[in-house]
């Protein structure tokens, strides 16, 4: 796939990343139905085989769920430059392109969460602000319960789903009740993942 790129292009990437950085409520990998659209159907800078590649090595890596961003603009620069091979610059337009993508991602987002945590910092003891905050309260504990049964149903196997609920259950209760380091209970996860024990 060979691109030619304009600054505006590069300025419409920007753009739409910035957008999107401001309704990643759930997260990046929650929007990744609109960028597909964007990317992919109606821009064309991505196939369909680099867009789902860009999110399978991201969530696979270490690291934070939002690399998939930065796959994905570092695919549109590579495509940019004519997906040739790895040159010079096939390789500036891959960190343009990547650089793009992430700024757009986490600029917005970031400063808005600033700006806010500021704002509520000054006025905490404000009527509304309690009242938000206590209001958020069960929202978090319903993610977070979404999440943990997510996890929970992830081996597909109803055999092994008990397991990874006891897990779970122990994690809790151990975060609740004791002190322990979470990446205590991380490393422990995963070693009884690589067991094969969950």
């Amino acid at each position: 796939m060979s691109l030619h790129f304009e600054a505006l292009q590069w300025l419409q990437l920007l753009l739409h990343y910035a957008s999107l950085s401001l309704l990643a409520v759930g997260g990046a990998i929650s929007l990744v139905p609109d960028m597909h659209r964007y990317l992919v159907l109606e821009q064309h800078w991505l196939t369909e085989a680099q867009f789902n590649a860009s999110i399978a090595i991201a969530q696979a890596a270490p690291g934070p769920n939002v690399l998939f961003v930065g796959l994905m603009g570092w695919n549109v620069g590579l495509n940019a430059a004519g997906n040739t091979g790895l040159s010079a610059h096939a390789a500036t337009l891959g960190l343009l392109g990547m650089a793009t993508t992430m700024l757009g991602m986490l600029v917005p987002s970031t400063v808005l969460t600033w700006l806010a945590t500021r704002w509520a910092a000054r006025y905490q003891q404000h009527r509304a602000i309690r009242a938000f905050k206590q209001g958020m309260a069960p929202l978090v504990i319903g993610l977070l319960l979404a999440t943990a049964w997510t996890l929970g149903s992830a081996s597909g196997d109803p055999r092994h789903d008990g397991a990874l609920w006891a897990l779970s259950a122990v994690a809790a209760l151990l975060v609740w009740r004791t002190r322990i380091h979470l990446l205590w209970l991380l490393a422990a996860g995963a070693l009884l993942g690589a067991l094969g024990w969950v």
